[in-house]
């Protein structure tokens, strides 16, 4: 009987459609019948141990479990009988045996499975008279409570670990009563998709960490938002309290998110209530910052802004996070347009604006890459970049795809994957090679050397069924992206590919749609390069969100006024910005985000906005009202929304490129850096959760070099070395790593200590400090 065949079965007396093979814990939840269960879940492999949904079937001589069971044609299914409830009652009582009663102290109370089974299932007395075990709380880190007396043993946190995560960070030690979960050494869990087995546990024995003891279920609200880091767009429930967020959660969204979210979106929210924030509108007079009343703050950022406008408002430009929102985004181009000024940009970790690309959207659905059979991805450390794209991908990988990495350092994957693995431009003849083997020709490809990596590379795509070319954040950052995004595309368009682009934050796609990112004016490195009179700046930190850290901190001290729309303070802030208005922070404020596929998702606020602070968009209403800009009467983030869809001309569609001039500027010879943004520097939320911080993906800055740059150098691990970019320099311990190539130094980029320093790609030496 082939799986596809449709059989027809009885439980309870209910006659049910299903497909011969199907569990049968699945047909009846798809028909409202419920079966109690705790090892169970949808996206987990069955491990049928906790014995909690046997039911009694025809023909069988004894209770069977539901969820290891396939449904077979004719089959009587009894979910309520004696036989079935006599089982599942023993169960419950064997599974409360060594369960502590502190329902009233557990987090996890009000919203547990096994209260809510035990209430049908259980009795009010136990006839267990011996001793409970007791298992002392184990530290697994900065985000993961434990108190694994309550455990039950259902092992779903175990399963997620080594199916979902990809790395087997929990097991089971002892057999019986005697048997615990734990790591397998006193260490951290830490994958960046970790905070999922809080969910995923069924009782209150891995709970939320910075949530303990702070609220129960009872007392919270939910709303619904959208995740504000990457591109993934996933869906959040956010959980409050008397106008304080109090815990985030995954929302179900089978087509982006499934039914996870990485750490970084379940973690940041407590960077709302930083020391940083600010709550008041504050300007600079004679150099000392004050705080003042909206009123005269507005005035005196309209005035200033007038000023440095220049005659014709070419003096002045606007600089955007890539995470505002797209009615920020639109509202801020309306405003620069109203003052005679086309240069607004959101790109601002970009480090090449040669060529054209279309909206650089995913070229497909999120949900497609579960299904592809190759990949090549360019420049992307994809897991600490986009977790739940990486999640897709390793299950694209474990069904058998080939996954291959052309990048500049050797990355920690959680599957088997194919790395190419050279300095900066080493990566521009690594792509040129793979082109050359699939039988092109042409500038750049002509003269690159074919090695049998580069041919196997150039097989796995052309002779696999659907595989797709992606750029990541690296490939965006590197001095030649249009020329990483020229042989990309030549090498899709060899091999049939999708060419796609993983896109770097929450609106990056939604910056293109109305004109923010690729618009006719200057671009982000032009406008630093060629300081204006006058920026405008949103949501932006200048240590810490620009390709060139320090080319931004000079041409915005030279400027004669810069208007600041942040939710926090910062010093590179404070000594560049004549005054700062307090905008609203993640979950303040209505808003809309365009995902990598291109879904718009909009959202509305969940919290009041602390202290004085204002949505953005109402600022920037304010601001246009003030400047005499025409047209600039709204109501509602909606109205905002409505406008900007109607003047969108782009839409994500085919991905193209123009690569304009083919000349390579990244050294071929020296040390040349390779700048990532680590997953939890990527913008100011996430700097701010305290939680995160103590992680161990929330690294210091350091330059990571090879053992033979070290030895040739004469450095030891740990030595204090000087970093000299140009004109720029730092100080920062030495990392001997041997993922790192000869050519290349690792020096992450948008963190403590590194603002001081250029482009995140670009020519390095290195002198003892």
């Amino acid at each position: 009987m082939s799986d596809d065949q449709m059989v027809t079965i009885e439980v309870d007396g209910r006659k049910l459609e299903a497909k011969a093979g199907e569990l049968l814990i699945e047909v009846t939840d798809a028909a409202g019948i419920n079966i109690p269960r705790f090892c169970y879940h949808k996206k987990l492999s069955v491990s049928a141990n906790c014995r909690m949904c046997l039911v009694e079937v025809s023909k069988v001589p004894k209770p069977i479990p539901a969820c290891a069971t396939t449904v077979n044609n004719g089959m009587q299914v009894f979910t309520r009988s004696p036989l079935a409830l006599a089982a599942q009652k023993g169960t419950m009582e064997f599974l409360l045996i060594n369960h502590p009663l502190d329902c009233p102290i557990c987090d996890q109370g009000g919203e547990c499975e096994l209260q809510d089974v035990a209430v049908g299932y259980g009795s009010d007395v136990s006839r267990f008279v011996e001793g409970k075990r007791v298992i002392p709380e184990r530290n697994i880190g900065p985000l993961i409570a434990t108190d694994f007396t309550r455990c039950i043993h259902c092992t779903r946190c175990v399963r997620f670990g080594a199916e979902i995560a990809g790395i087997r960070e929990l097991g089971a030690t002892g057999r019986g009563e005697h048997m615990e979960i734990g790591t397998y050494v006193e260490k951290s869990i830490d994958s960046e998709l970790s905070g999922n087995i809080i969910d995923v546990c069924p009782v209150g024995s891995l709970t939320s960490k910075p949530a303990r003891y702070q609220a129960r279920a009872w007392e919270l609200v939910q709303r619904e938002a959208v995740a504000p880091h990457d591109s993934v767009g996933s869906n959040l429930h956010i959980h409050l309290r008397r106008n304080q967020v109090m815990r985030v959660h995954p929302k179900d969204n089978e087509s982006v998110n499934e039914c996870w979210i990485s750490d970084r979106d379940r973690f940041s929210y407590l960077g709302l209530y930083s020391e940083d924030r600010v709550t008041r509108p504050l300007i600079k007079t004679e150099g000392q910052w004050k705080e003042c009343d909206w009123q005269e703050a507005l005035d005196f950022a309209a005035q200033g802004m007038k000023k440095a406008r220049g005659g014709d408002g070419d003096q002045i430009g606007a600089l955007v996070s890539p995470t505002a929102t797209l009615e920020e985004m639109y509202l801020t181009r309306k405003l620069m347009g109203g003052l005679g000024s086309r240069n607004v940009d959101s790109r601002l970790r970009q480090g090449d604006f040669r060529g054209e690309e279309s909206a650089p959207w995913l070229g497909q659905s999120i949900a497609d890459l579960d299904n592809l059979n190759g990949v090549l991805l360019i420049g992307s450390n994809v897991r600490k970049e986009q977790p739940i794209f990486a999640h897709r991908l390793r299950k694209a990988a474990m069904e058998g795809a080939w996954v291959g990495f052309v990048t500049p350092f050797e990355l920690d994957m959680n599957y088997r994957a194919e790395q190419l693995v050279s300095s900066p431009a080493g990566m521009i003849s690594d792509l040129a090679a793979v082109a050359k083997a699939l039988g092109l020709s042409g500038s750049l490809v002509d003269d690159a050397e074919v090695s049998d990596v580069h041919q196997r590379v150039a097989e796995k795509l052309k002779t696999a069924e659907k595989t797709t070319v992606l750029l990541g954040n690296l490939a965006v950052a590197h001095m030649d992206y249009s020329l990483l995004r020229h042989l990309g595309a030549l090498i899709a368009d060899a091999t049939d590919s999708v060419l796609g682009f993983l896109p770097e934050a929450a609106n990056s796609v939604g910056a293109r749609l109305v004109g923010v990112a690729g618009g006719d004016g200057l671009d982000s490195l032009a406008m630093l390069n060629s300081p204006r009179k006058g920026y405008l700046l949103l949501g932006v930190e200048p240590d810490w969100d620009f390709w060139n850290p320090s080319l931004a901190r000079q041409s915005l001290s030279e400027a004669e006024f810069v208007v600041a729309l942040s939710a926090y303070r910062s010093a590179s802030l404070e000594e560049n910005a004549d005054v700062i208005l307090p905008v609203a922070g993640f979950t303040e404020s209505s808003g809309t985000y365009v995902n990598a596929e291109g879904i718009w998702q909009s959202f509305n606020g969940s919290v009041k906005p602390m202290g004085e602070a204002r949505p953005a968009w109402k600022v920037l209403r304010v601001l246009g009202n003030l400047l005499d800009v025409a047209d600039f009467e709204y109501n509602s983030s909606s109205q905002v929304l409505e406008e900007a869809r109607d003047s969108s001309t782009i839409q994500p569609g085919g991905n193209s490129s123009t690569p304009g001039e083919l000349n390579v500027r990244t050294p071929a010879a020296g040390l040349v850096r390779a700048g990532d943004v680590p997953l939890y520097a990527s913008d100011a939320l996430v700097r701010r959760s305290n939680p995160l911080q103590k992680t161990n993906d929330a690294i210091s800055a350091a330059v990571h070099v090879n053992p033979q740059v070290a030895k040739d150098g004469g450095f030891s691990a740990g030595d204090q070395v000087m970093v000299k970019q140009g004109n720029t320099g730092a100080t920062m311990a030495l990392v001997i790593d041997e993922a790192i190539p000869d050519g290349c130094a690792r020096i992450p980029a948008a963190l403590s200590g590194t603002g001081e320093l250029g482009g995140q790609f670009g020519e390095v030496t290195l002198e003892k400090a």
